[in-house]
């Protein structure tokens, strides 16, 4: 899962070391050589887990769909933003807020947990 591009729909191959990387950014972060373009691309579709190559000198918009699945990989990425937000009580906007306001019960007996005198027989 790429931290850079929330929505990447494919995986794509570096022809330099022929590893799996989701952007260039992961490859930098975790290959110490620079990534080598080239302009044959190997692509393996993350809906139907296949693997194609695609020429990207005539690249067309067909070639904006995977082969066998036709899943749209060419979308805008999103990418993750800082933000700040206030807390506050209301629910509607983060209802992970709510506490918890019940109490436990002390007195409560389960078959799993029997007081003192029922080790006592006769």
């Amino acid at each position: 899962m790429c931290k850079h591009v929330l929505n990447a729909q494919v995986s794509i191959r570096s022809p330099c070391c022929r590893k799996w990387f989701d952007c260039a950014e992961c490859h930098r972060e975790q290959e110490k050589h620079p990534l080598l373009q080239s302009f044959e691309m190997v692509f393996a579709c993350k809906k139907c887990k296949k693997c194609f190559r695609k020429d990207t000198q005539e690249f067309e918009e067909s070639d904006e769909y995977c082969p066998h699945c036709d899943n749209h990989f060419v979308i805008d990425a999103k990418t993750p933003k800082a933000a700040l937000s206030v807390e506050s009580e209301d629910v509607r906007v983060n209802n992970k807020m709510l506490k918890d306001e019940r109490v436990r019960q002390k007195d409560y007996r389960t078959m799993f947990d029997p007081d003192d005198d029922a080790d006592k027989l006769g």
